[in-house]
């Protein structure tokens, strides 16, 4: 668990209730940039694991105040050069990284931003990025287009296979954000949005979409997973999801008969849970590191 600087948290807390009086507080960007370098480092994390909680995750409410307090300080410049330029927040540059952090960027268009930490053996293939407040951690694969939004956790040895969207949450501020645990395969253009928690070594299969408002059908236990009230939706330990679909009854509310067309609505299906012969498709990622 990451240690806690009081601190830092007080004076953000401060700044951030401050509202637009901060903009060329120099108290104010020392202390967002004091953040930034130890989101960058690791040493904070907008949710990190705690046994104490429910769900088995706290959100650090302040932590995402100050992600927020540095969009309100920064100012818009002109970054990077050649081909790649671009126009950004001057509080948010690009991360810049070192053979001795040892994580692996393959050229091709590729970005992540200050503020995010990417652990040892992270596997970046282009084009993909990863946003600010974002923890991936060691071993896990960002492949092509892949997206890893702000402040989303990203677990031990995760596949975030081509095309997968994970979305962040960085508002409203306490709100849980997207939460991969370790060892899980996320397949080519998955979304999981709106603060979805997925246990460890679940595999969700290629085009799964998973979203607050959106049941999953466990066909194995019977039963049907659902977000409720403050928590989340909550993909169980091993779990392994497909797309499916379901039929569209009679009473929904639109016009014409909705049965008679043969309509079906899009719905995720637990169809398994992990097992041994599920654990081979991860040979060819480990070959891959």
């Amino acid at each position: 668990m990451t240690i806690e600087p009081t601190a830092l948290r007080a004076t953000i807390e401060q700044f951030f209730a401050a509202g637009v009086d901060v903009a060329g507080d120099r108290g104010a960007m020392d202390a967002f940039l004091e953040l930034r370098a130890a989101l960058s480092g690791g040493r904070v994390r907008a949710a990190e694991p705690d046994a104490e909680s429910p769900l088995g995750w706290r959100v650090n409410t302040w932590v995402k105040q100050g992600i927020l307090l540095g969009f309100r300080l920064g100012t818009l410049v002109q970054m990077g050069g050649g081909e790649f330029s671009f126009v950004d927040k001057s509080t948010y540059p690009a991360r810049r990284f070192g053979l001795e952090e040892g994580v692996r960027v393959v050229p091709g268009g590729s970005a992540i931003r200050e503020g995010a930490f990417l652990a040892r053996g992270v596997v970046c293939m282009p084009p993909m990025y990863v946003n600010a407040g974002a923890y991936v951690d060691e071993g896990t694969m960002v492949d092509s287009h892949a997206l890893v939004g702000s402040c989303a956790q990203i677990g031990k040895r995760v596949h975030l296979s081509a095309g997968a969207q994970i979305g962040g949450v960085l508002e409203p501020v306490n709100a849980t954000p997207v939460i991969i645990e370790d060892d899980v395969l996320i397949g080519g253009n998955t979304g999981v949005y709106e603060g979805t928690l997925v246990r460890r070594r679940a595999v969700l299969a290629a085009g799964t979409i998973l979203t607050r408002g959106t049941p999953v059908y466990d066909i194995v236990r019977g039963e049907v997973l659902r977000a409720t009230g403050n928590q989340p939706l909550v993909i169980p330990e091993g779990a392994v999801v497909v797309p499916g679909a379901r039929e569209l009854k009679r009473g929904v509310a639109i016009e014409g008969d909705a049965a008679a067309w043969g309509l079906s609505l899009y719905t995720p299906v637990i169809v398994k849970y992990r097992d041994e012969k599920t654990d081979l498709s991860s040979t060819l990622e480990d070959l891959l590191r």
